[in-house]
């Protein structure tokens, strides 16, 4: 998948609920409400990784799923 080279601000945002299943459209950011860890898919190639102690704010990190299992941040938000 091609990276998202779009540098504007985001225009929208969606509620996350973690899963372990379920894939999302690539964001541009995520937004960080709660800090704790957040395990991901990066763009390329699905790469799954866990980003530890992820801090209040705005992440700026292109995924397609945010994990249930080794989430512990909450209040996510998905960036478009």
């Amino acid at each position: 998948m091609a990276a998202h080279t779009d540098t504007s601000p985001a225009r929208g945002g969606f509620a996350v609920t973690p899963s372990d299943v379920t894939t999302f459209p690539v964001c541009r950011a995520l937004y960080i409400g709660v800090s704790g860890d957040v395990r991901v898919d990066f763009i390329d190639s699905g790469t799954n990784v866990l980003l530890k102690g992820a801090p209040v704010g705005a992440l700026p990190v292109q995924v397609t799923r945010v994990y249930s299992t080794g989430t512990t941040a909450t209040d996510i938000v998905r960036l478009v």
